[in-house]
């Protein structure tokens, strides 16, 4: 299932690569990946909270070591970014409790294949952004880990129910196009709050 995923969406993989590969030019910012790390705060934080209360998801997968969003504000906190402004971060509102245990898989396959590009982000901002080594615990989450959970993941998805195959894909196409939208053309408002962030910091 995890092959037929990628197969699916391969449509939507640069758009949904590009924001953490941004993170990868010689030219990265400090800035720059406090604006990622908002962004991303305001797509994970609900999508969490909408995994958590659909029915039967967690008997399925350990939604626990997979919860993350309250790591990238102890990065940010670490970033010298005040509470209140993490507190207030904007959050997308295109995300909801799912109806189906295979279309809250879907959603969760794709914030978990962007992890897999978490530990080249971390090396790279380290070597060019010192600070940043006291302030990556979100990318860090999977470092040792990372095939296993994805391995994890391909199990559960090829456990769904085959009436259930036709939602997890359709899940699949809903987060990305949510998560393109949010991260581009719905970015701007996050991306002008991480901007008025540095004065507080």
């Amino acid at each position: 299932m995890l092959s037929q995923l990628e197969a699916e969406t391969r449509a939507y993989h640069d758009a949904a690569d590009g924001p953490w590969l941004e993170l990868l030019l010689r030219d990265v910012t400090l800035e720059r990946y406090i604006a990622q790390l908002v962004r991303t705060y305001g797509f994970e934080a609900p999508l969490e909270a909408a995994l958590a209360y659909t029915p039967r998801l967690g008997a399925a997968i350990d939604l626990r070591v997979r919860s993350r969003a309250g790591l990238i504000a102890q990065d940010l906190l670490a970033l010298d970014v005040a509470p209140v402004a993490i507190a207030n971060i904007p959050q997308t509102r295109a995300i909801a409790p799912f109806p189906s245990v295979g279309r809250a898989l879907g959603w969760l396959y794709v914030v978990e294949r962007a992890s897999r590009l978490h530990d080249a982000v971390r090396d790279h901002l380290a070597r060019l952004q010192p600070r940043v080594t006291g302030a990556c615990t979100y990318l860090c989450a999977y470092r040792g880990v990372r095939e296993r959970r994805w391995s994890e993941l391909g199990d559960v998805l090829e456990h769904v129910d085959a009436r259930d195959h036709d939602e997890l894909i359709a899940g699949a196409h809903d987060a990305f196009r949510a998560a393109q939208h949010w991260f581009e053309d719905g970015g701007a408002a996050p991306a002008r709050y991480a901007d008025s962030m540095y004065s507080t910091r």
